[in-house]
């Protein structure tokens, strides 16, 4: 059955404007019968509006640019060393709300986070994953006719300062940290074949193979 296989596609810096063209691309062309899709990259320095953000947000955009998208959520930050899971599934095929796919993807994160020794909790009242009070990553979605796509931003080994010149996920004076704060042996590939096995095993995914 199709709503038991999922394909990974490991995909590496990917420009951030044609890697969005490309999920709207298959949310608008996926059928019943297309098999749901899981991809893993990294995007150079770029700040993504969602459909929420403020401009006041923003404050200092200097030469990273701004990127006005379409899922939800405020404005956060994506650069190199920042791993990005985008995941394209069928919803309704699947049975699952939108809050259940976030709480799938938060889990997720904690599960693996926890396997290198990190504790990690998500908070109801915004989503996301954080160590103490500092966020570790963001979640931001749309689903379009029942299906999702964008995902997950986990902080593994990147430069922070850009955080800096935004009010991150819409909250003044939100720290942000990543796991080599903690762990500094991690390696961004390693972490990525780890948070997908916890996603496919979450998701109920009995096969799946690589794109």
């Amino acid at each position: 059955m199709k709503s038991d296989t999922v394909i990974i596609r490991t995909l590496g810096l990917q420009d951030y404007l044609a890697t969005w063209l490309a999920m709207q691309q298959f949310t608008n062309k996926r059928d019943l019968d297309t098999t749901d899709e899981i991809w893993v990259l990294e995007h150079p320095p770029v700040f993504t509006q969602g459909q929420n953000g403020k401009p006041e947000h923003i404050l200092s955009q200097g030469t990273i640019p701004v990127i006005q998208t379409d899922r939800g959520g405020q404005v956060t930050y994506h650069g190199p060393g920042q791993l990005i899971v985008y995941t394209l599934i069928d919803l309704k095929r699947k049975k699952l709300n939108t809050r259940q796919i976030v709480t799938i993807l938060e889990e997720s994160v904690v599960q693996l986070l926890a396997s290198y020794q990190i504790q990690a909790k998500a908070k109801c009242e915004a989503p996301g994953v954080y160590i103490e009070n500092k966020k570790i990553c963001s979640i931001g979605l749309r689903i379009r006719r029942g299906c999702s796509f964008h995902g997950l931003a986990l902080n593994i080994k990147m430069n922070l300062d850009p955080f800096l010149a935004i009010n991150p996920c819409g909250f003044p004076e939100l720290k942000m940290t990543q796991m080599t704060e903690i762990n500094k042996k991690v390696k961004l590939t390693s972490v990525g074949v780890k948070l997908v096995k916890h996603l496919i095993a979450k998701l109920g995914y009995t096969s799946h193979s690589y794109g």
